[in-house]
């Protein structure tokens, strides 16, 4: 049976089983249902995700812009499973994305088919403050991409974060926090995944990926896991920091953009290269305040894919640089007003493509924080050498 006929099953089946009977379920944000075993050997909470998307887009030309170009969108629509199995010692995690943007890319790669899981995930504590990953999920790399899509803190990611993030993979991850002093904490994560991206049945054509991030807390952690929520929701009552490195190493990688991107086919098979990207990033948040900071640079050995008689193919890794750097004030009514300056700098001798500079100003009412809100910003993009484009859009979200 498809996935898209399974899922309508299950809702029938809830539905037919809600209608039977009254049931009194979380409190918003906190799941649909909740399920914990007779044995209380597994636990089960089960969420959805959704994001409804209105844009507006206007291009320069000849000095003025032309008629706005309109979409509408489900930007996502997500299932979410998370619990533990046989102790609390050992979780999971499972997201199954349902709109368009989220199953698409199907390739020879993917079996031909949509590319409905986004995680899939178990997480065993086995020591301390370790705890081992095995299975599909994000690695380790920038802190924009590590936070999740229902609490960012404008519509949607930075251009930083669209270029250079290398997502999710297929492998093992490592993870561990180290009390240093009363206050300095120091997390660490480290990964060694497939290397081409999530729902690859067909893989590791090329190398290893061997990613690893390193986070400092100077002042302690932030409250709630805030580091990794947009805005300063909780009103941190003292300062708080984070500064991170990450860097992530893409052995014989097939791909434009390390795991990401589309494959470097050639007439002799993939085009394979070393592939290198370096994360810097930095937030910090008191009273209402957020900052964040981030850069980015990625590097290839042999960044042009030739067919064997030295001819291009047209297929070239994405390298370059970026910088983002965003700010907002969360007010006491949980309006939030924010910016953000982003710009990707590719090696234009190699890619061929400009310089991009995008200028955003949001706003953003938090009604039960990011479970339930509504966001909306503007963007200038300047590109080098090309037109100028305005963006206008507006995002309701809620998270169950």
């Amino acid at each position: 049976m498809k996935l898209s006929s399974a899922l309508v099953v299950l809702f029938l089946g809830v539905g037919n089983f809600l209608n039977a009977q009254h049931i009194e379920g979380p409190s918003l944000g906190n799941g649909i249902f909740n399920v914990i075993g007779k044995d209380s050997t597994f636990t089960m909470k089960m969420g959805l995700q959704l994001q409804f998307q209105g844009a507006a887009q206007w291009e320069e030309q000849d000095g003025s812009f032309s008629d706005a170009q309109s979409q509408f969108l489900i930007r996502r629509a997500r299932l979410k499973f998370d619990g533990f199995v046989y102790s609390p010692k050992l979780t999971y995690k499972v997201a199954l994305g349902l709109s368009n943007r989220d199953v698409s890319g199907a390739s020879i790669y993917t079996g031909n088919a949509p590319r409905y899981i986004l995680d899939a995930v178990m997480k065993w504590n086995f020591y301390r403050n370790f705890e081992l990953w095995f299975g599909q999920t994000k690695l380790p790399g920038d802190l924009e991409t590590l936070t999740s899509s229902t609490n960012l803190q404008f519509v949607d990611r930075s251009l930083l974060s669209k270029t250079y993030t290398i997502d999710r993979d297929l492998g093992l991850q490592l993870h561990h926090q180290t009390q240093l002093s009363e206050k300095i904490l120091l997390k660490e994560a480290f990964a060694v995944s497939q290397g081409e991206g999530r729902n690859i049945t067909y893989g590791n054509l090329g190398g290893l990926q061997f990613t690893s991030r390193l986070e400092l807390y100077p002042f302690g952690d932030f409250n709630k896991g805030g580091a990794f929520v947009g805005g300063d929701l909780f009103r941190e009552p003292t300062p708080k920091l984070a500064v991170a490195l990450a860097y992530d190493y893409n052995n014989n990688a097939v791909k434009t953009r390390s795991n990401q991107g589309a494959y470097m086919i050639t007439d002799a098979g993939l085009h394979q290269t070393d592939i290198s990207t370096v994360y810097i990033d930095a937030v910090f948040k008191y009273r209402g305040f957020s900052l964040l900071a981030a850069f980015a640079e990625r590097t290839a050995d042999e960044p042009i894919a030739k067919n064997a008689d030295g001819i291009d193919t047209g297929y070239v890794v994405e390298v370059g640089t970026g910088l983002n750097v965003q700010l907002g004030y969360v007010l006491e009514n949980n309006w939030e007003l924010s910016g953000r300056y982003s710009n990707i700098t590719p090696e234009t001798p190699i890619t061929g493509d400009p310089s991009e500079n995008q200028y955003t100003l949001g706003v953003s009412k938090y009604i039960l924080g990011h479970k339930l809100k509504v966001q909306s910003d503007f963007s200038y993009l300047d590109v080098t050498g090309s037109d100028d484009q305005l963006l206008f859009r507006l995002q309701f979200a809620v998270q169950f």
